[in-house]
């Protein structure tokens, strides 16, 4: 057995450990990618046996700030992404400054978000509205929460801006960003 293949198996990472930042950060990424599988599943399935309610529904929404606060986040997985490069390149500094613009971006996505709620709350829309609004805003909500998380995230690594912290925060960062650029035809476009 060679070198490589014994450390591989003490570890008992696998393909894990070749995959940048902390291997369980990718555990987490790959549950929570099926956790939002199943909701947009669930979506997809309600979508096929509900289409009117759901045509109702999605005309409603704003899909201009929906649109907008996906290139905000994009936007910020591209600052994550520069972060990353420059803590790998030792730029400290460079680092930080990426980390602090993608979670500025993270809170501007939040901020959009808690907008859109507000104006589909003013016209009286909610969770019972519809099978459409309960699995809309279940499925925006989990998601929010996880920006949240994200800029936590962020913020943590931030101040060491260590390459393997930094690679960490920006696999889960993209995590989110994946999640949402999947979510927003799903949700916004596609009838």
């Amino acid at each position: 057995m060679s070198t490589a293949e014994c450390e591989q198996q003490e570890t008992g990472w696998g393909i894990l450990q070749d995959l940048p930042g902390d291997p369980m950060i990718w555990v987490l990424i790959f549950s929570e990618l099926v956790a939002f599988g199943l909701f947009l599943g669930a979506f997809v399935v309600a979508r096929a046996i509900h289409p009117a309610v759901f045509a109702a529904g999605q005309a409603t929404l704003d899909s201009n700030l929906a649109g907008l606060n996906t290139v905000v986040l994009v936007t910020s997985g591209w600052a994550a992404a520069r972060a990353t490069k420059s803590a790998r390149a030792n730029a400290k500094r460079a680092s930080r400054r990426w980390l602090l613009i993608a979670m500025a971006l993270g809170s501007l996505f939040i901020a959009i978000k808690l907008a859109e709620y507000a104006e589909e709350i003013g016209r009286g829309v909610g969770l019972e509205t519809s099978p459409f609004f309960t699995l809309y805003f279940l499925l925006t909500g989990f998601h929010l929460l996880h920006v949240g998380l994200g800029i936590v995230i962020l913020a943590l690594v931030c101040r060491r801006a260590e390459v393997s912290g930094v690679e960490t925060s920006a696999a889960f960062w993209h995590m989110v960003d994946l999640v949402w650029i999947v979510m927003f035809p799903v949700l916004y476009l596609v009838q």
